[in-house]
């Protein structure tokens, strides 16, 4: 009895061992590319500078897209895909259509790095890698991206409709959705914080500056307005930047403009209104150097949702359809 006690003691710590070796193998890794395309990040942060030195928006536009594809089954590169016979896909989502940009760098990207290492890395971390350096480009924080993901080979139009917040989503909102994909308040107000560089439609911001009149300061308002007629189909498309001061530089602008109530999106001014992030808010528009540490941790538990890693998933060929 003795024997087989201690054999099944062996055999449980050896299936102990092993399953913690799967999880090891699973786990993203900043270090992940640097055998198979040692020169992955050089190639990347290049393509990425001559982008946003182009036009400074599209480091925005990138930035973006990292957010729009993580929020809708994690990070897997979903939203790149184009739709298919199969599936409609993200791109034509209420969140993307007619605003998701910067596609066609991407896979300016993707087609330099398979010259140089052919079926070795994802689209998804390509984006993971080019949001980091266009927030770098435009005056941000550095971070360490972990690598490692593997692309889908699907994509839903209906979830990223459900899972990307709106503009006009309510902080309850906001939170319950942030913390179902294990971000905190803080994460929630930092990551917000990306909207210190880009644009924003009139149609996403039209009911704040003509409807509310609780939260948003008068003159911003008026101003705002002069582009922005007052009619649905009348100007949609007309820009206008989510921070006044600063569009193109990543700074902490806009949560001294939340503090002034001068937040173009209400998703944007219900982080400052009388709620539980008022005091993150502050803080941030206070200290600068915190909301850039807390942005940059933040974008890295962001880039750790639901990777495929392993054998799931593929590594796409063409970040716009699969192999």
């Amino acid at each position: 009895m003795a024997d087989l006690g201690s054999k099944t003691v062996l055999i449980l710590t050896l299936g102990i061992f092993l399953l913690f070796l799967g999880n090891v193998s699973a786990q993203l890794s900043t270090g992940f590319y640097s055998s198979s395309c040692p020169n992955l990040l050089s190639t990347v942060k290049s393509s990425v500078r001559s982008a946003v030195s182009s036009e400074a928006r599209m480091g925005a536009s990138i930035l973006r897209l990292f957010f729009h594809d993580c929020f809708v089954n994690g990070c897997d590169g979903s939203i790149l895909l184009d739709d298919t016979s199969s599936f409609t896909g993200e791109k034509s989502a209420n969140p993307n259509r007619n605003s998701a940009r910067g596609f066609d760098v991407i896979d300016n990207i993707k087609t330099t790095v398979e010259n140089a290492c052919p079926g070795v890395v994802s689209c998804a971390d390509i984006l993971a890698i080019a949001a980091r350096d266009s927030v770098v480009f435009l005056g941000g924080p550095s971070w360490n991206v972990k690598l490692g993901r593997r692309d889908s080979t699907t994509a839903s139009q209906s979830q990223a409709n459900n899972d990307i917040p709106g503009p006009n989503s309510s902080l309850s909102q906001l939170s319950s959705r942030f913390s179902a994909l294990g971000l905190s308040n803080t994460d929630l107000v930092a990551l917000s914080g990306g909207h210190t560089i880009g644009q924003a439609r009139c149609t996403t911001f039209r009911s704040r500056i003509y409807s509310n009149s609780s939260n948003i300061e008068s003159l911003f308002a008026r101003t705002r307005q002069s582009n922005c007629p007052n009619t649905s189909g009348s100007g949609d498309n007309n820009l206008a930047p989510l921070d006044l001061q600063t569009p193109n530089s990543f700074d902490n602008n806009y949560f001294k403009n939340l503090v002034q109530n001068k937040g173009l999106l209400q998703s944007d001014q219900v982080l400052f209104n009388g709620g539980s992030t008022d005091s993150v808010v502050r803080n941030y528009a206070n200290a600068p150097a915190r909301f850039l540490s807390d942005f940059a941790a933040a974008m890295v538990k962001m880039g750790d949702i639901a990777p495929l890693t392993g054998s799931n998933g593929q590594i796409r060929k063409n970040c716009r359809r699969v192999n």
